[in-house]
C-alpha cells in the first residue's frame, strides 16, 4: 500500500485596520460565516481563524516580502495596521490552495490590506490576491503560493508542498547562462500534465536537458510553514552527468 501523503497546513496573516471584529463580520462578502475560531466558505469549507495584535516589524516584512508592487493604499493599510487576521487550512493540492485563496480574498474583501503567506515568505497587495482568486487557474495559484529564491550558486522554490509537490533545486548557472526557465518547470509541474519524480527526465525542443534527483525537503525549515514534506527535485543538466561518467 502507499503511504498517505503527508499533512500539509496553509498559513496565511492578513493585515487590517479593523476597530473591533464585529466590524470584520459586517464587511464579509454575503456566503461567508465567521466565529471567533472559524472562517467558513459559501462552499462548505471551514478555515481556522484567529486574529493578534499588530507589531512593529510586521509592516516592513510584509513590504520587503511583496511579489510585485503594493498600491499606495494598500501599503498605508499595512502600516498602520492594528490587527493581524490569521487563516490556516489543509493545503497539499492544487484545490486546497484554491480554497486557501477564496479564503484569503474574503478578508480582503472584508478590508484587508493584502496577504502574507508563511509557507513560501511571499505577500501580496489585495487588489493583486483577488485577480489570483478570480483567475484560479495552475499558474495563478503557483504565482501565489510558490516563490522563487537565488542563492549564490543555486535556484530553489519554496512553497510548493502547499500544491502536494516537491520543490525544485537547480544550479544558478543552468538558469542564467543555460537560459533554462525556472518559472516554466513551475507552470509545467503545477498544470499536472504530467507527473514529474525522481530518475524522470526533462526535455525541450533541444531535446532532453535535465534528469530529476529527489532529495529530503530543506533542513533547516524543519519545523516551520515552509518545511516542504514532500522534499526536492535536483535538477541535474545532462551536460553534467555526462561529464560526470
Amino acid at each position: 500500500m502507499n503511504d498517505p501523503p503527508p499533512p500539509v497546513t496553509v498559513a496565511l496573516r492578513i493585515p487590517g485596520t479593523w476597530s473591533h471584529p464585529r466590524e470584520l463580520l459586517e464587511r464579509l462578502p454575503q456566503g461567508y460565516e465567521l466565529t471567533p475560531e472559524i472562517l467558513t466558505l459559501p462552499g462548505g469549507s471551514q478555515i481556522e481563524f484567529g486574529a493578534v495584535p499588530a507589531d512593529e516589524q510586521f509592516p516592513e516584512i510584509f513590504r520587503t516580502s511583496l511579489r510585485r508592487p503594493a498600491t499606495a493604499e494598500e501599503l498605508a493599510t499595512a502600516a498602520n495596521y492594528s490587527v493581524n487576521v490569521l487563516l490556516r487550512g489543509p493545503g497539499g493540492s492544487v484545490e486546497a490552495a484554491r480554497t486557501m485563496l477564496e479564503a484569503g480574498a474574503a478578508i480582503v474583501k472584508a478590508g484587508g490590506a493584502g496577504v502574507f503567506n508563511d509557507n513560501s515568505g511571499l505577500s501580496f497587495g489585495g487588489e493583486l490576491w483577488l485577480q489570483m482568486q478570480e483567475d484560479g487557474s495552475t499558474d495563478a495559484v503557483s504565482f501565489a503560493f510558490v516563490s522563487i529564491i537565488r542563492g549564490q550558486t543555486e535556484v530553489w522554490t519554496m512553497g510548493f508542498h502547499v500544491l502536494g509537490m516537491r520543490d525544485i533545486l537547480m544550479k544558478r548557472a543552468d538558469v542564467e547562462v543555460g537560459g533554462y526557465d525556472i518559472v516554466e518547470v513551475i507552470r509545467y509541474l503545477a498544470s499536472g500534465q504530467k507527473p514529474v519524480d525522481d530518475g524522470h527526465i526533462i526535455a525541450d525542443l533541444e531535446g532532453p536537458r535535465f534528469q530529476c534527483f529527489a532529495e529530503d525537503g530543506e533542513v533547516r525549515t524543519v519545523g516551520s510553514p515552509m518545511y516542504n514534506p514532500f522534499g526536492r527535485l535536483r535538477l541535474v543538466s545532462m551536460r553534467d552527468i555526462a561529464e560526470n561518467n
